[in-house]
Parts: structure tokens; C-alpha cells; sequence
């Protein structure tokens, strides 16, 4: 019980083992080896990411709530994601869900306290996106984000970045076990949607993102 108290060690030992887990399973059925330092690096780098995210951001189960249909007829949208970043303050990432025929369905807006690096941020916000897609029923969902670093790492399946390793095996692990997920580069003109939202999340405060109507503003603006 005095454990449980303790959020940050707590999620320090979830780490650890996680941390573990995923080496075991590499050296096992890939074949890697690693060293101490390698896997303390690691360590480090997951606990820095999931204590970076907010607590009260819990996406819904997929299970016991889906408040939307895929549209009749068509069982695959597309979800324009992107991260914005600005110095000396909180990133924040921003992801549009569509029809395939570009009819707005949501939109949400993340902030990510103490990110930085721009790559971590938009793979971040993949992740993002790619959880709440899935927690509102979506299985079929092409992503569409202008960030081509990142997306051809998940296309070439490299997770081997020391930056953004540990992000990039849960996208991938997500990809893995979702075929009906797909990521594709599009250029900036063409991801303007996903760019508003993300650069009103970074505008705001963190309780005003959490709360804000992501949806109607943006349906003013188009």
C-alpha cells in the first residue's frame, strides 16, 4: 500500500520491468545482445517519457465505449496527426479524424509537459492518435502526418533510435497487431488541419486543453 503512495517509484519499477521484458524478448527471438548501460539508457529514456504525459489523459476502452460509428459503407477514415513545439514552453500535438472523403468526424488537441525534441513530439502524437482512434472503435485508419523522419522509420520498422526507440516499439507493437493501421507522408500543405489544432493546444493552458472544443473551433475554420 505505501507503494501504491508513491506514483513516481511506482512507475519507475513498471519501467524497469517493462525495460526488461522487451530486452528479454529481443535477445530471445531476435537474437540481440545487450549491455547494462544499454539497458539502463533505455530505462531512463521510457520512465522520462510516460511520467512526461498527463495523468488525467486516459483514453476510453475500446470495449465499453465506442461514442462513434465508422461511417455506412465505409470502414476506413484517415487521421491527420501532427506536433507543434515552441521554446521554453510545454509541446503539444494535434490529430484530426475524417471521413475518406475529408468530412470532419473530431478532432483533439494533447499537451506533452517537458518535450523539446520535435521528433520525440510527433511521434508522440502518432502515438496519441493511434490510441484514441482505437479506444473510439476505429481499426481502419490511414495517418496522414507531414513528420517523413518518423514515418519512415515506422514504415521501415527501425526501432533502434537511442531518441525515440522506446516510442517507436509501442507504435510499431500497435502497427503489429493492427493490419488495418497504415501511415503515410503528406506534405505540410496538405496536413494544415492537424497543424491548427496543434498550435491552438500549444496556445493553451494544459487544464484549457483538456477541456477545449477542439471539434467546433475547427469547424469554424474550414
Amino acid at each position: 500500500m505505501a507503494l501504491i503512495q508513491q506514483p513516481d517509484l511506482l512507475m519507475a519499477m513498471v519501467a524497469v520491468l517493462w525495460r526488461i521484458w522487451r530486452s528479454r524478448n529481443w535477445v530471445v527471438f531476435e537474437g540481440k545482445q545487450f549491455g547494462i548501460p544499454a539497458l539502463m539508457q533505455k530505462f531512463s529514456q521510457q520512465y522520462e517519457e510516460w511520467v512526461s504525459l498527463p495523468l488525467d489523459q486516459s483514453l476510453p476502452s475500446p470495449r465499453t465505449s465506442i461514442p462513434l460509428a465508422p461511417p455506412v459503407g465505409d470502414t476506413r477514415v484517415v487521421c491527420f496527426w501532427d506536433g507543434a513545439t515552441r521554446q521554453g514552453a510545454p509541446s503539444a500535438g494535434g490529430m484530426v479524424l475524417m471521413t475518406s472523403s475529408h468530412d470532419l468526424l473530431l478532432a483533439r488537441g494533447v499537451r506533452f509537459p517537458d518535450m523539446r525534441d520535435p521528433m520525440v513530439v510527433e511521434l508522440l502524437t502518432l502515438r496519441e492518435a493511434i490510441g484514441w482512434c482505437l479506444g473510439l472503435g476505429f481499426a481502419m485508419v490511414r495517418f496522414e502526418g507531414d513528420a517523413k523522419v518518423v514515418i519512415d522509420k515506422v514504415n521501415s520498422w527501425q526501432a533502434d533510435d537511442n531518441r525515440v526507440g522506446a516510442i517507436l516499439e509501442e507504435v510499431l507493437h500497435y502497427f503489429e497487431s493492427y493490419p488495418g493501421l497504415s501511415v503515410r507522408f503528406v506534405g505540410r500543405n496538405n496536413n494544415r488541419i492537424a497543424h491548427r489544432v496543434a498550435r491552438k493546444a500549444l496556445s493553451l493552458s494544459p487544464a484549457m486543453s483538456r477541456v477545449f472544443d477542439f471539434q467546433t473551433w475547427l469547424g469554424t475554420r474550414m
